[in-house]
């Protein structure tokens, strides 16, 4: 693919994700003392984002138990369009390159699928982005996460205008 067919593919973020049925939230507020997001040069952090609609957690409780693998690759997608939000306010998305996901995955003992939980918030980046959403991740489990939040992802991304 050429750099100008993948200008082209990736023009009008929000009409993609109409196109899945979906749109961008509000950006959301910090929690803490901390901001959504940070932008360097072309370059935009995420801080992790949870899997907040409308200001309440869509559930909690830990991945292997509480929450089915399903669910919390769901809450992924959801954390992403967070992040989305976030990286959107420092910069025009529809010249986005991802260049990397954490996701963190708050696992029941046992619980080992990490990466299948992730691959919720790799998968629509895929599907929004095309080749500008391959990137690379990691997926860890962890005890806990703030609010008892099943997952947290963070993005890492780049904003060039073209």
């Amino acid at each position: 693919m050429t750099d100008q067919t993948t200008t082209q593919v990736h023009r009008n973020t929000k009409a993609r994700l109409a196109e899945l049925g979906l749109q961008l939230p509000e950006t959301p507020h910090a929690a803490a003392a901390y901001i959504p997001a940070i932008r360097t040069g072309h370059t935009v952090y995420t801080s992790g984002q949870l899997p907040l609609q409308n200001g309440s957690m869509v559930a909690t409780g830990k991945v292997g138990s509480q929450v089915t693998t399903e669910q919390a690759a769901e809450m992924a997608r959801t954390c992403v369009l967070n992040a989305l939000a976030a990286a959107g306010g420092l910069g025009d998305l529809d010249h986005a390159r991802i260049l990397k996901v954490t996701g963190f995955v708050a696992s029941a003992p046992g619980f080992n699928g990490q990466p299948a939980v992730i691959n919720g918030a790799s998968d629509l980046l895929l599907k929004l982005f095309g080749p500008n959403g391959e990137h690379a991740r990691s997926a860890v489990g962890v005890a806990e996460l703030p609010l008892d939040a099943p997952v947290e992802v963070e993005i890492l991304l780049e904003l060039t205008a073209h």
